[in-house]
């Protein structure tokens, strides 16, 4: 550290935590180690005694903290994120608006290897809100040699997007075929639909058809057809997904030719789901599960549907592990593991 006049330290980083005392009314620090002189901070260092300062003189291939925390927030950050001032060398990373929170966790554990750099995230495949706080960064030292900043850009480099992005959910128009021969007949009231019905519109996208059809292959097959043809995006058929013989839902889905991309997930609840595409339009098959319990698997997948992510084998055989829901009594998700890899 150098000690230089007061008047002369603009710009120029303070060395150790300076104290200011008001008698019987404040004591404390008023400048904390690190904190880059400005010219409005002179006259406040000179009322509190300090003539003089100990500062620290950055050599060129060393960056401050807090300079330092800014170029890493603008490597990381990527399409739907923004990071905050840097305070004491940490930057908070935030979401622009409310979508799918994706994460390169492969990106992250190599530049946390790299040592002196602190970068903290949530889990990523998760529903974020908008300005809400999806990671933390910051570099260990009060200064860090460029060597290192470089070092992180060139691990970034090697991968096309950004480590940390948001993608916007999309409003998707919906179709709801609600199967089983009870509820078509008026036997008992259809308890499903309307859960379904909740969470699409959590995603603001349209209800533009919905359908009640008994368990019947050429009839569910049918109103699927229809579906596609009245311009839905998004066909949601609920019920009649077990092994059982009288459920002839997943027949009828492959039946209109779609790709079955899983017909059950390592997750629980929500084991007996069936995720496929006709012609590009997701289907999504909802086992019984869904429409008593708080979270499954539907919950975790219609998110990236949203956020107009194509489903495969692997992303849904990924979820076993953190695929089990505990079904808390006051129910956290997304805060929680459920879903998470």
């Amino acid at each position: 550290m150098k000690i230089i006049p007061t008047t002369e330290a603009i710009g120029k980083v303070i060395g150790h935590d300076l104290t200011e005392i008001t008698p019987g009314e404040f004591k404390g620090v008023a400048f904390k180690k690190g904190h880059i002189i400005t010219k409005e901070d002179i006259d406040h260092l000179l009322r509190i005694g300090k003539e003089n300062i100990y500062v620290i003189e950055l050599k060129e291939n060393e960056v401050h903290e807090d300079d330092a925390a800014i170029i890493l927030g603008n490597l990381i950050c990527g399409n739907g994120t923004y990071y905050t001032e840097p305070s004491e060398g940490k930057i908070n990373i935030k979401a622009k608006y409310r979508g799918l929170l994706k994460i390169e966790n492969h990106l992250l554990d190599d530049v946390n290897d790299l040592g002196d750099i602190c970068l903290a995230t949530l889990h990523g495949n998760r529903i974020v809100e908008k300005n809400g706080l999806i990671g933390g960064c910051r570099v260990i030292p009060l200064i860090i040699s460029k060597e290192k900043i470089n070092e992180v850009q060139k691990i970034l480099s090697t991968y096309p997007n950004f480590m940390l992005q948001v993608k916007p959910f999309k409003p998707l128009k919906t179709a709801i075929i609600v199967t089983g021969s009870e509820v078509y007949k008026g036997i008992i009231n259809d308890k499903f639909g309307p859960v379904v019905h909740e969470k699409v519109n959590n995603f603001n996208s349209e209800i533009i058809m919905k359908k009640i059809v008994p368990d019947d292959i050429i009839t569910i097959k049918d109103a699927i057809i229809e579906a596609k043809t009245v311009g839905a995006e998004l066909i949601i058929v609920t019920g009649g997904m077990s092994v059982d013989p009288d459920d002839k839902t997943p027949g009828a889905i492959k039946s209109t030719g779609a790709e079955i991309i899983a017909y059950g997930t390592p997750v629980l609840p929500g084991s007996m789901l069936l995720v496929a595409y006709l012609d590009d339009i997701p289907i999504m098959g909802l086992p019984g599960c869904v429409m008593f319990s708080h979270t499954t698997a539907f919950d975790i997948l219609l998110p990236r549907v949203f956020a107009g992510e194509k489903i495969k084998r692997r992303d849904i055989t990924k979820l076993g592990y953190g695929g089990l829901c505990l079904k808390c009594e006051t129910c956290s998700f997304p805060d929680c593991h459920f879903g998470k890899i």
